[in-house]
């Protein structure tokens, strides 16, 4: 058994400004991502599983509105939710993954349990729907993952006929008059069109040294119908394996498929020899700028090292090792 169990989140990178971001909005954020890390880490020190600490903590960032997963997840241009998820065990390279579905509440589970109960890696739209009634899992009706905050974004992305990334959108909608005189709205936040990305992830190594990645998304707002991203791709948006480590990305998501940028960290440290901090920060900050690619990733290996490079002004993110205080950050 190892002493360096670790879980680490992400929640989302992008251009994140301090001076725009309310104390009382950036403290929510802080405080969303701590109680996500507590339960994870629970999990680790009872003598859980990787790939169970990485299925709590995502399936808690998908229940939670502050980010662009499950409930608070974004709308398409059909003004619908399409939801994408994929999970990795890092001890048997088994893997799951869903996309496009839109009743299942939590499809990070859904993808848990195409990786135990099928033969299969990818189910999609009704066929992953389908899948998943068969396991028994809990539906909802699609306006379960309506909030008020991702609508008014998604009115506004199409008065201005563009697909827009959720955080864009939350400062647009934050700026118009109407919306300084309430509550509910979505932390105020700079735009940068292209530069702000909404996925959640979470990677871990557990008690007995064994990594997992999970990683989960609503996608873009008024994206087109069944546009997929890298979230639910393994080696694009998660990726695991004991003899390297476990990845999670967020960003540009045509960019990091194109890098299979997940993967792409893994086999730096394979074939490279290099550490995980080398192999990530190759790909972060050299490998994808090269074609635009925005973004980060959080990734660990079999002996407890945690690396999150990102390549945009923040990112939502945290760690907590077993038997430690969570850490929490969003700027560099």
């Amino acid at each position: 058994m190892t002493s360096k169990a670790v879980i680490a989140i992400h929640g989302g990178a992008g251009t994140i400004v301090r001076a725009s971001m309310a104390p009382d909005a950036e403290a929510r954020y802080h405080a969303e991502l701590r109680a996500v890390l507590a339960a994870a880490q629970r999990v680790l020190a009872d003598g859980g599983s990787a790939l169970d600490a990485v299925t709590q903590a995502v399936r808690l960032l998908e229940d939670c509105p502050l980010f662009n997963a499950g409930h608070g997840a974004v709308f398409t241009s059909a003004g619908t939710h399409e939801l994408d998820a994929s999970i990795m065990d890092g001890r048997t390279l088994q893997a799951g993954a869903v996309s496009c579905v839109k009743r299942v509440r939590n499809p990070i589970v859904a993808a848990r349990h195409v990786l135990e109960y099928s033969e299969h890696v990818m189910f999609t739209a009704d066929g992953a729907e389908a899948f998943a009634q068969a396991q028994g899992l809990e539906f909802v009706d699609p306006s379960y993952f309506h909030t008020d905050a991702r609508y008014r974004q998604w009115q506004l992305a199409r008065e201005q006929q563009r697909a827009m990334l959720d955080h864009d959108g939350a400062t647009l909608a934050a700026q118009t008059p109407a919306a300084q005189a309430r509550d509910d709205a979505l932390p105020h936040e700079p735009i940068d069109p292209n530069r702000k990305f909404g996925t959640v992830g979470a990677v871990a190594v557990d008690l007995y040294g064994h990594v997992a990645a999970a990683t989960s998304t609503g996608g873009i707002t008024n994206k087109q119908l069944g546009r997929v991203g890298d979230a639910p791709l393994i080696g694009a948006g998660c990726y695991a394996d004991d003899a390297t480590c476990a990845v999670s990305t967020t960003g540009s998501g045509e960019m990091f498929m194109r890098m299979v940028a997940a993967y792409d960290v893994a086999a730096q440290m394979a074939y490279r020899g290099v550490s995980l901090e080398e192999a990530a920060n190759d790909v972060v900050m050299n490998r994808l700028p090269r074609i635009d690619g925005r973004g980060g990733l959080i990734a660990v290996d079999a002996q407890g090292n945690v690396v999150l490079p990102f390549n945009t002004e923040g990112m939502y993110r945290g760690y907590a090792r077993v038997g430690e205080a969570p850490v929490t950050a969003i700027y560099r």
